[in-house]
């Protein structure tokens, strides 16, 4: 039951994690953009939202694992 909360909850972050970054040009961009264009250094903010989104995304599925294994 624990681990059920804990992913309700980690996906809820994680929801509001994507919806923090900032949105790129999508497909458009990769196929009609040029190259200087598509490239993007994440800095500051952006980066720690970036990188607690993977570490979310990870987390997740261990616990989904963790919850498979334990039933």
């Amino acid at each position: 039951m624990y681990i059920s909360i804990a992913q309700i909850i980690a996906s809820v972050i994680l929801i509001f994690l994507i919806l923090l970054q900032e949105r790129s040009s999508g497909l458009s961009g990769v196929f009609g953009g040029s190259e200087a264009e598509s490239y993007h250094v994440r800095r500051g903010f952006e980066k720690i939202v970036f990188y607690l989104t993977i570490v979310l995304i990870v987390a997740i599925a261990g616990l989904s694992l963790l919850d498979i294994y334990i039933k």
